[in-house]
């Protein structure tokens, strides 16, 4: 069968009817996510170069550039998606507070998988988190007149534990260890804990599904469509390589819903945090189908 000739397809078939018939299994594993998350990072930063990071960071102006797509193209688009589609005052404030979130950690995983440039990827979120404690809260009380507050340290401390510290265990590693042999297993390993993510994400959130509307479903499915194709379209434009145009397209379009809903949780509601509940189980719809279309790429 077509499904089946990716070997991560399978996985996410195969964890998504755990996740439905047997969401209690998966949920055991709830809590050990963000080591999941490590590990994957790990094994991604044993596939790197240091040279890979240096290329990066002699032409800074790239993920400078990155950033302000982030905090420009998504903020607008989350405004005016909500104006059209008439959403109500607390969901048009999640869908807002999503929209002001910078790149979530899943984009550097995604672009690994689709053969991105991985070392512009982490460069891109990290920056993007830093920059973001500043300019989340600006963009959210220009946009929805709200006042909120960011815990500095967690958000950095989290996008240093497990970003950037397991990619360099990983870079580390390689160089004290042979692992040149094994060199291609490691993304087969990368895409069983990311479905085996995905898995648990969807079982979390299952029961959101009920409290979902057709207007904020597509709300929230355009968003995540036009971050996504605004970034490979402004790549084109610039002339960047298909690798530097995918990795773009990821960074731009996939935010950091779990910051979202922790942010409207501690300052609003559980209703103001659906959207980016919502989008945490989007994004990984449409993470699949980028893997599926330029894996291969």
């Amino acid at each position: 069968m077509l499904l089946f000739r990716s070997s991560f397809l399978a996985f996410i078939f195969l964890f998504l009817i755990v996740g439905v018939f047997f969401p209690s299994t998966l949920l055991l594993f709830k809590n050990y996510i963000p080591v999941f998350l490590g590990l994957v990072m790990f094994l991604m930063g044993m596939t790197l170069e240091l040279t890979d990071f240096k290329k990066i960071l002699k032409k800074p102006s790239l993920f400078f550039f990155v950033t302000f797509l982030q905090f420009t193209i998504m903020p607008v688009a989350a405004l005016v998606l909500v104006k059209t589609f008439n959403i109500p005052p607390e969901l048009s404030l999640g869908v807002i507070i999503l929209g002001c979130c910078p790149g979530g950690t899943a984009s550097n995983l995604i672009t690994y998988l689709c053969n991105g440039n991985v070392a512009l990827s982490i460069v891109c979120t990290f920056f993007s988190t830093i920059v973001s404690v500043f300019l989340t809260p600006i963009f959210i009380f220009l946009l929805s007149n709200k006042n909120i507050d960011i815990n500095v340290i967690s958000l950095i401390k989290s996008s240093f534990f497990i970003v950037f510290l397991p990619v360099f265990f990983g870079l580390i590693f390689k160089i004290f260890v042979p692992i040149h042999k094994f060199l291609k297993l490691l993304p087969k390993i990368s895409e069983f804990f990311i479905a085996f993510i995905i898995g648990i994400i969807f079982s979390l959130n299952l029961n959101l599904l009920n409290q979902l509307s057709y207007s904020l479903f597509f709300c929230i499915v355009l968003h995540n469509l036009i971050g996504l194709s605004m970034g490979f379209l402004i790549g084109g434009i610039l002339g960047l390589s298909l690798r530097e145009k995918k990795t773009i397209s990821i960074e731009v379009g996939m935010q950091n819903s779990g910051l979202g809903m922790t942010l409207s949780i501690l300052h609003f509601s559980k209703l103001v945090a659906l959207p980016s509940a919502i989008f945490s189980l989007w994004h990984n719809i449409s993470s699949v189908a980028l893997v599926y279309l330029w894996k291969k790429k």
